[in-house]
């Protein structure tokens, strides 16, 4: 039973950090990085989330048994994948309100 619990709330650390990861990364963007060029190249996403994935790497040794190494790696996707979102809204030119 205790392993169940901590397996769901490794399930909702990941889910709330993917999720926080990619609407932070996809608004910043999208008001910050607005006349950025180089947001629209592919490198922007992939060092996004290199960078995502080495800041919450160290909260994997902090807290092993809720945050692990795929944790890491999903926050990691979403920060890159709320970048490359970010840069498709400026093309298409929704700049503010909605997620």
């Amino acid at each position: 039973m205790g392993s169940l619990i901590a397996t769901l709330i490794s399930i909702a650390i990941s889910l709330a950090a993917s999720g926080f990861g990619f609407a932070t990364a996809r608004r910043y963007v999208r008001d910050r990085l607005k006349y950025v060029d180089a947001v629209h190249t592919m490198k922007a996403p992939i060092i996004a989330g290199i960078i995502g994935w080495a800041l919450f790497m160290p909260l994997t040794w902090v807290l092993p048994w809720f945050i692990g190494l795929g944790t890491a790696i999903v926050f990691g996707l979403s920060v890159g994948l709320g970048v490359r979102a970010g840069a498709n809204d400026i093309k298409i030119g929704r700049l503010s309100g909605g997620f």
